[in-house]
């Protein structure tokens, strides 16, 4: 077993906003920051604005080449949009002037998500995601290929999947106050989609978020080397067809630690809660601590499971958790 010094990211529930030192400016504050004159100039005229230098454009993509290889913002007015947009280069902020209503619908760039990104930098606030679909089943809301992320106050419902990323070892994503609903899917030949999925990142941070009602794969997979889960939830009461709640195959360092999990009974595999190096010990996992956890099962699930199952035998054990007494609390898998 683990000692009980383990300092947890933040307690549960969370009675407000834990500090994150997010990668370059906050995507939330930087809503508020927006002068309120540019915003309803530009909610009278055009849809998409880049804040620096007030100039309106109809197409998201039209905004995003203006900002080019530099540092901009882009506020995004109410509205229900079939666009998309790919940003090549730059920092690039995309923010909703008043998060939740501004909705991208069911159109992907490349053949791959809303936004494909592979800039320096980007950040995400307030915006709605759906119905992304494309022919190899990973029809994603954003599409991270490279560079720093952060992702705040948005909605991820009824697609493949939420975020998926390629690999960058140098790159954090960073996830806060956001929720995915009805995502996965195990139909495509190539495997399963999930409602994130990320190769090999530096750091991958999830807090206060919560995960719902999954459509087939697994709510969180990442290949990152270090992997924080934090404050969330992860509700599987009306999953379909899910497989793991947090899935690390390669392993990883980090925290899982205050997250609220409840697995229901349609379950494609139903082994594990949490799974570590399933796929082979890539990275490292003794330093992976999993504690002040509350997991359970959704009412009438008669079954027992697994909270963590290490096929690493890296971790030596988990800290203290609240489970369920049919949960067994750590099991190494050989």
């Amino acid at each position: 077993m683990m000692t009980q010094s383990v300092r947890p990211l933040a307690t549960r529930p969370p009675a407000m906003r834990a500090p994150l030192k997010l990668v370059g400016l906050v995507a939330v504050l930087a809503v508020a920051a927006i002068p309120l004159g540019v915003l309803l100039a530009q909610e009278r005229t055009r849809p998409f604005t880049v804040v620096e230098t007030g100039r309106g454009y109809d197409r998201l993509q039209d905004a995003v080449d203006a900002i080019g290889d530099a540092q901009g913002s882009i506020a995004i007015a109410p509205g229900r949009y079939e666009q998309c947009a790919v940003q090549q280069a730059g920092e690039v902020a995309f923010l909703a002037t008043q998060p939740g209503t501004a909705v991208f619908d069911g159109v992907t760039c490349e053949g791959k998500a809303a936004l494909v990104l592979r800039g320096r930098g980007a950040e995400v606030s307030g915006l709605v995601f759906e119905n992304m679909r494309v022919p190899d089943f990973n029809g994603a809301g954003i599409r991270l290929e490279q560079g720093n992320l952060t992702v705040a106050q948005s909605w991820f419902r009824d697609s493949q999947q939420g975020i998926l990323t390629h690999d960058d070892q140098g790159a954090q994503l960073v996830i806060d106050h956001s929720t995915f609903t009805r995502l996965g899917t195990c139909d495509g030949p190539g495997g399963c989609a999930h409602s994130i999925y990320t190769g090999e990142y530096g750091h991958v941070r999830i807090t206060n978020s919560r995960f719902e009602q999954g459509r087939g794969g697994h709510y969180v997979k990442s290949r990152a080397i270090r992997v924080d889960v934090a404050s969330s939830s992860f509700d599987d009461a009306a999953g379909r067809q899910t497989n793991y709640m947090i899935d690390l195959p390669g392993g990883a360092s980090g925290q899982i630690s205050n997250n609220w999990f409840v697995q229901g009974q349609d379950k494609e595999n139903y082994a594990a809660f949490i799974a570590v190096a399933a796929e082979g010990r890539r990275h490292d996992s003794s330093a992976l601590q999993v504690v002040g956890n509350d997991a359970r099962f959704a009412t009438g699930v008669n079954r027992n499971s697994i909270f963590v199952a290490d096929w690493s035998g890296d971790m030596g054990g988990v800290g203290q958790n609240t489970l369920d007494p049919r949960l067994t609390r750590y099991e190494v898998i050989r």
